[in-house]
């Protein structure tokens, strides 16, 4: 019997985008499963149900496949991928805005939305919290995501997010701030 000859697989990120980046279609395969539940993760806090993480993470995919060449390898591949998924989850807030719009302004009104809850109720507290943050602005509920959902620094948030740290720490204080009154307000009703 012929002995059996292992093949060495890239174990770092830096590695595997190297040879994504040439075309690599393995690696970009490994880039892809190693990472797919920290993007579905984001993409879950983001927009709080399944459905929309769903089309977030395979959203992401797709643009990582057509992007990948454009990593510059500066910061850590996960904080680009964060960066990443987050634009996705805006691009789908946008177009669920301009969705929502459109259907006013013509005065239909969507059998999904009024048989169907977009949200997924919960018991748990932990649940509510991040369902009341999804209610935050964007730059506040942002850096709330990743100071507290994602335990980056304020510096690493601002690299994320494309802000000066003072900034990100500002956001985070008005957030609380805000998250206070939304959650006193929702304990009076």
């Amino acid at each position: 019997m012929n002995a059996m000859v292992l093949e060495e697989r890239p174990s770092s990120d830096r590695e595997l985008v190297g040879l994504a980046r040439n075309g690599d279609s393995r690696a970009f395969g490994q880039l892809v499963e190693r990472h797919y539940d920290y993007v579905y993760r984001i993409a879950w806090r983001w927009a709080g149900n399944r459905s929309d993480a769903e089309d977030i993470a395979q959203d992401v995919c797709v643009r990582l496949g057509k992007s990948i060449r454009s990593f510059k390898g500066e910061g850590a591949f996960t904080t680009w991928l964060y960066a990443m998924t987050l634009n996705v989850a805006r691009d789908l807030k946008r177009k669920e805005k301009r969705d929502a719009l459109k259907t006013e302004a013509f005065g239909v009104h969507a059998l999904t939305s009024a048989s169907m809850p977009h949200e997924e109720a919960s018991d748990d507290p932990a649940e509510r919290l991040w369902a009341t943050v999804r209610l935050l602005p964007d730059k506040q509920r942002e850096a709330i995501m990743l100071v507290y959902g994602e335990e980056l620094s304020h510096a690493a948030a601002a690299d994320v997010m494309g802000l000066a740290e003072a900034t990100v720490s500002w956001h985070v204080h008005e957030a609380k701030k805000r998250l206070k009154a939304l959650t006193l307000s929702a304990e009076e009703d």
